[in-house]
């Protein structure tokens, strides 16, 4: 149509066939030698599948098609980062029931859906800058005054406001998700 702006087009069936078949093994030997579970790296490395079919386009430029095995490995370690996290997540969230005296025990369905939570609000944190989670952090979960907070990072007292301002704004974003 003309005017119209071009969208590149996913990879076609036939192209993602043949990359599986061409860096499947690796991959999965890969992810396997990082997370000491065949189960969970074949479960990233169709994620990873899924993910080169759901993003990249069939452009001969991009960087699915140019470099392959460098661009799965990419998109596998940052699935690895997240599932590393989830899973450091749970490991301290059973920690902390473990803890509990048992009549404060949440049900399996508050579990599920505090666990479920916590995941939403670290994914929130890690879209965060740097600055900007850490003087959340400091604030709301170490407890640090803004004072404080402005001396231990270098910055002022202004811009660690500005900071949490940044941070509440996507923590209120987030709510209507973790609301029932």
């Amino acid at each position: 149509m003309p005017g119209s702006p071009f969208v590149p087009s996913p990879l076609l069936p036939t192209q993602l066939e043949s990359h599986y078949r061409a860096h499947h093994g690796w991959l999965a030997h890969w992810l396997q030698r990082r997370l000491g579970n065949a189960a969970e790296a074949a479960d990233l490395m169709q994620d990873t599948f899924a993910r080169l079919l759901a993003g990249p386009s069939a452009q001969p430029q991009t960087p699915a098609l140019r470099a392959p095995k460098a661009y799965l490995a990419t998109i596998a370690k940052h699935l690895l980062i997240n599932h590393l996290r989830r899973q450091s997540l749970e490991r301290a969230w059973l920690a902390a029931l473990a803890a509990l005296p048992e009549r404060h025990m949440p049900s399996t369905e508050q579990h599920a859906e505090i666990l479920q939570a916590l995941q939403a609000v670290d994914a929130m944190l890690d879209g965060l800058k740097p600055k900007v989670r850490a003087v959340f952090i400091m604030a709301q979960i170490e407890g640090h005054a803004y004072a404080d907070i402005a001396a231990q990072l270098g910055i002022g007292e202004r811009s660690v406001k500005r900071y949490m301002a940044e941070a509440l704004t996507e923590c209120v974003l987030l709510a209507p998700d973790l609301l029932p």
